[in-house]
């Protein structure tokens, strides 16, 4: 499905949603062509791989292998960094409101304000 149609990523989110459902979110997470699959032990992360490429295979859909990457402890996701430690926020997004210089007028404040209301 080509993603210049105005609703296809809504229409591949719906399809992976369905493909993947029943798979506890302690499984895996999905955001259209993103997945992540989590396991609190190696064997766990093995089984639950393992459903994925069982559903992903019954739908008769493709992974391409140079963008696979398996058994990582941390990877970042959607603005957010997920690892054993628990989900965090990327350093990578919120050093455009650290950085920013200090408001002066009221037009910087509303600026700075801009800034954070878009990261939030």
């Amino acid at each position: 499905m080509p993603f210049g149609l105005c609703n296809a990523p809504a229409t591949f989110e719906r399809l992976m949603e369905t493909v993947l459902r029943g798979l506890a979110s302690e499984a895996c997470l999905v955001y259209l062509d993103d997945i992540i699959i989590v396991g609190r032990t190696f064997q766990e992360h093995l089984n639950n791989i393992r459903k994925v490429f069982q559903r992903l295979q019954k739908a008769n859909l493709k992974l391409s292998p140079k963008k696979c990457r398996f058994f990582r402890k941390e990877v970042s996701y959607l603005g957010h960094i997920i690892s054993a430690d628990g989900v965090n926020t990327d350093p990578e997004k919120t050093k455009a409101v650290v950085d920013w210089p200090r408001p002066e007028t009221v037009h910087d404040l509303r600026s700075f304000l801009g800034l954070c209301t878009y990261n939030a």
